[in-house]
């Protein structure tokens, strides 16, 4: 286990390959264990890490810093301690709006951003998130779907304090906004089965930008990366592929090998 010392407490993080550098974040359930896959995938041409945030994983629990702001801050800890320089964010749910809010607050460090069950809208976020703990979300969302053990597992070291924290904290922010002012290109992919986030409605997705492009995969839930891992690491591939700046809109889930991992 890999860990580092932020403001007086442990921040667990893991790191695989050599390359220029990936962030993976993790969301509301589980850990960076659930990107172990897609880190050994994209870890032959890139150096891919991946954190526990505040009240996750083995990462200090402490509830004064279960913000948002708090957790972007933790991730700028993060680069800096360990010398990264300009990244690719990859978030998932709440890692995908702390990559977002990342990218907002220090555009020259981020490259490009791939938001996984990004909630658009605070709307779209199921209210069962803020109901059931850790485990019960785990259960519900991964129960009997392969390679999801590791999540559920990990489900029970998180904090729900931070869970609820940062669904409290949504509220202060502008989810599309976040979207529509970058600049650098930005990928959102949602699983047409998502139980926890909904698909954001065909009016919002016109308004986004040519710097952003939304893919749906079709047979997936909440946990694209888990549940049809080789389109998933194929898409992320060919995302961070794109030359610096080139809009995402030229990306999709390719005919040959939507058949071939189907």
């Amino acid at each position: 286990m890999s860990a580092l010392i932020i403001h007086n407490d442990i921040v667990h993080y893991e790191v695989l390959g050599r390359g220029r550098p990936i962030i993976f974040l993790h969301g509301w359930v589980g850990s960076w264990r659930y990107w172990i896959p897609t880190m050994q995938a994209a870890s032959a041409s890139y150096r891919s890490y991946a954190l526990d945030m505040w009240g996750f994983g083995d990462t200090a629990k402490s509830k004064t810093r279960y913000t948002i702001n708090e957790q972007v801050s933790l991730l700028d800890n993060f680069l800096e301690e360990m010398g990264i320089g300009k990244i690719a964010l990859v978030g998932h749910d709440l890692g995908a709006i702390v990559a977002l809010r990342f990218a907002e607050k220090f555009p020259s460090y981020v490259d490009r951003v791939m938001a996984i069950g990004f909630p658009l809208e605070t709307a779209l976020i199921n209210d069962r998130l803020k109901a059931n703990t850790p485990v019960e979300l785990g259960n519900w969302m991964l129960n009997g779907i392969p390679g999801g053990e590791a999540a559920i597992q990990e489900a029970a070291k998180v904090d729900n304090d931070a869970i609820l924290a940062t669904l409290e904290n949504i509220s202060d922010l502008n989810l599309l906004g976040m979207v529509l002012n970058l600049t650098i290109p930005c990928l959102l992919v949602h699983g047409e089965n998502d139980q926890a986030v909904t698909i954001p409605p065909i009016d919002t997705l016109a308004n986004l930008n040519d710097h952003a492009h939304h893919i749906i995969f079709e047979n997936a839930g909440h946990y694209p990366m888990i549940n049809e891992p080789n389109k998933f690491n194929r898409l992320l591939t060919d995302f961070l592929a794109l030359a610096a700046g080139e809009s995402p809109r030229n990306l999709q889930l390719k005919e040959e090998w939507k058949r071939r991992f189907r």
